[in-house]
């Protein structure tokens, strides 16, 4: 299980009315903002209202970092993560964070960096010091100019203390639940962290956007960050590039009453004014270092990883933890980091595959869910599937907004784990849905095809060309799993018709 909505391949979703647009940068809050408090801006070194002291928003960057590490998991790649620690820290050391005369409680502030194992092309800061990078962001960069202006631009949120700010600014009406880690935390009207086993920390995490200002505030300080640091800042427009391209194979320009943030093609242009600005003041901004990346990302998985699992054929198979089961024909698919959500056209008739945490029987992984409270179980009963013992369960229970729903729980024991599926719709259309239901939870079984077991993801290979001639021509002609000839274009930053001279680096996808 494993987050796997990209932007490459996926129009604009929506969820029980939750749009899952494809916003590039994201900021995380808990909203809980009591009374504002008069602190200092480490940027313009003035005092002004924020929701949080820097002690608080240290903690909570703390807290939300563990989430954001169960939801999304971390890109297991030690020397990646050193690279990139090693290159975040450069930017950093030219931020405000960092300069003479900055306040001890920010100078000595902690940061951190993490890769997260995702194929959406994302980055995004908490408040205190935790900025994250997904590989997919990494696998559509070309050079590390490209990257230091996206580490700068989330390092310039923190610095500002944007999030703060903005929970001061925006009511709680507004605001919506997060999607970027979890596919909305609402189904059905039915709480999150009773449904998909999200509480405390995460259970209140709110997707609040920046403003516009403040996205134009942490361009400029990216590009300053990177001018400081040698690195070439108008390199970040070739970036911006390749997010219209990304937007418009989602279904067309993102509108920008979708989002906060600028217009990717007004970023492009910005970002080249604002290098040249630094070049009038001195900076040369001559580093681009496209070897040292490519070396860097040589290897690293691209698009889904298949092994945490994928659809073939109406038949969701995990390859990791050896199991397999049927969707229903029309159902669609959200695989994530610790469950699987499947849902019909229709969005009423939804089943939630997970871990059962702390549970060590069929019953057990049953019951843990039904006993909270305000559910109510109509029956109970063991059954056996396909030589495996499960516990089966019809409850009840009703939504915030009055309305009954009811579920199919069903629990076992696979490889020693304990797993459930938890499927639900309204009480008024149950009945429609339960032949289905019991159709997933009864094709559970073990996955035995060997083909299937040890399927390898796609990873990057950088290789250098050899001759003159069209990009298109140094593609495989049977692309790998998942991976159209477009879409590695794109993340190459070129057109398949471009030409590629020799000795030009290129990202191609291999699968073993």
């Amino acid at each position: 299980m494993s987050f796997i909505t990209t932007l490459q391949n996926s129009s604009l979703r929506k969820l029980s009315g939750f749009s899952l647009a494809p916003l590039f940068f994201i900021g995380l809050l808990i909203f809980s903002t009591g009374c504002a408090t008069l602190d200092v801006n480490p940027v313009s070194g003035n005092r002004r209202a924020f929701a949080y002291s820097w002690e608080q928003e240290i903690q909570i960057g703390r807290e939300v970092d563990q989430q954001i590490i169960m939801e999304y998991g971390i890109y297991d790649n030690p020397e990646l993560e050193t690279y990139l620690n090693a290159l975040s820290k450069k930017i950093l050391a030219e931020s405000h964070m960092r300069r003479e005369g900055q306040e001890a409680r920010f100078r000595e502030t902690e940061f951190t960096f993490r890769v997260l194992n995702s194929d959406v092309v994302n980055a995004f800061a908490l408040p205190g010091g935790f900025i994250y990078y997904t590989r997919g962001l990494l696998s559509h960069m070309n050079n590390e100019a490209q990257l230091a202006v996206v580490i700068g631009h989330e390092i310039g949120h923190v610095a500002a203390r944007h999030a703060s700010q903005r929970a001061i600014q925006q009511q709680a009406g507004q605001l919506l639940l997060i999607g970027g880690a979890v596919a909305g935390q609402e189904l059905l009207g039915v709480p999150a962290e009773s449904i998909l086993n999200i509480g405390g920390t995460a259970a209140q995490l709110l997707f609040l956007s920046y403003s516009r200002d403040h996205e134009r505030e942490s361009d400029r300080l990216g590009v300053e960050y990177t001018a400081k640091a040698g690195f070439d800042a108008s390199e970040g427009a070739a970036f911006f590039r390749t997010l219209q391209r990304l937007s418009a194979r989602a279904g067309g320009s993102l509108p920008n009453h979708l989002s906060s943030h600028p217009d990717p093609g007004d970023r492009e242009r910005s970002m080249i004014e604002l290098s040249q600005q630094w070049k009038e003041r001195g900076y040369e901004q001559t580093v681009r270092n496209e070897r040292a990346f490519m070396e860097a990302i040589n290897g690293m998985v691209v698009g889904p990883n298949p092994r945490e699992g994928f659809v073939r054929d109406g038949v969701f198979l995990h390859p990791e933890l050896a199991f397999r089961y049927d969707l229903p024909t029309g159902w669609n698919v959200q695989n994530q980091a610790r469950q699987v959500i499947m849902f019909d056209s229709n969005q009423q008739g939804v089943s939630i595959f997970s871990f059962a945490p702390n549970a060590t029987t069929a019953r057990q992984a049953v019951e843990s869910f039904t006993s909270q409270e305000g559910i109510s179980v109509e029956s109970s009963t063991d059954v056996t599937v396909h030589g495996i013992t499960a516990h089966r369960a019809i409850a009840t229970g009703t939504t915030q907004q009055g309305e009954q729903i009811r579920f199919l729980v069903q629990g076992f024991i696979h490889n020693g784990q304990a797993f459930r599926f938890i499927n639900y719709s309204l009480a008024s259309t149950f009945d429609q849905y339960q032949a289905q239901f019991i159709g997933i939870t009864d094709s559970f079984r073990t996955l035995t095809d060997q083909s299937v077991l040890n399927i390898q993801p796609v990873r990057i290979q950088v290789v250098t060309a050899d001759r003159t001639g069209r990009f298109e021509t140094f593609l495989p002609d049977e692309m790998p799993m998942g991976m159209s000839r477009e879409e590695v274009a794109i993340m190459n930053q070129l057109e398949l018709s471009e030409v590629v001279t020799r000795g030009q680096r290129l990202k191609i996808p291999v699968q073993q």
